[in-house]
């Protein structure tokens, strides 16, 4: 399940890094989007689904907006599966009945470990950023200087004292690094999936054969 969901979503940012498509369109829509920032070697212009075959411009936003949040999602959790892989959690318990941090399993496996009303509270933390906080240009709030601009008047971090050189440069970045996460995690996902399967055979075989 969480495997398809991430198959999704990386399938979803590869139009906003968008060779041509090889579904037809017109000529004047496609190179509209050849010149921005993403389109770099060696894929150059790469959207295989064609997600951006009739877009206009508010479309094309839209999809990176969701690479960019994507993204760094994606660099946020495979920094979670380095870090708690490392042995380093956060202090004390995660729940009324003594749950340690240290005693939540990396990936999957700690939704089996975290109580349900526990799941609740951060899918509900998670709506409440999405809704209220993580906003920007491309989904209605006040206009950001560009998609995934979430710095909303409080956050800047010394952005505005940046050339326009280095803005291109640092968004270029967070965006490789956000499609190599997106496809990071992925691989971590589906190596869990088959050393579980594997490890449950190998029990299997061990039962049977006593």
């Amino acid at each position: 399940m969480f495997s398809k969901v991430v198959v999704a979503l990386c399938l979803t940012s590869a139009a906003a890094f968008a060779p041509v498509a090889t579904h037809a369109a017109p000529k004047t829509v496609v190179k509209a989007f050849e010149t921005e920032l993403g389109v770099q070697a060696p894929l150059g212009f790469f959207d295989p689904l064609g997600l951006l075959a009739d877009a206009d411009q508010e479309k094309f936003e839209r999809l990176r907006y969701v690479e960019i949040k994507h993204g760094r999602i994606s660099m946020l959790a495979v920094l979670g599966q380095i870090v708690t892989k490392a042995g380093i959690f956060l202090p004390g318990t995660i729940d009324y009945s003594g749950t340690k941090f240290s005693d939540v399993p990396t990936g999957f496996g700690a939704f089996s470990a975290i109580q349900p009303a526990g799941i609740a509270q951060i899918v509900a933390f998670v709506g409440f950023l999405e809704l209220f906080v993580m906003k920007d240009s491309a989904n209605g709030a006040a206009p950001g200087e560009f998609p995934g601009d979430f710095r909303n008047g409080a956050l800047d971090f010394g952005w505005d004292t940046f050339s326009a050189e280095e803005k291109l440069s640092k968004r270029a970045i967070e965006l490789n690094n956000g499609r190599a996460a997106m496809m990071g995690i992925l691989a971590l996902m589906v190596h869990e999936e088959l050393g579980a399967r594997m490890h449950e055979g190998a029990q299997r075989q061990a039962a049977s054969a006593k």
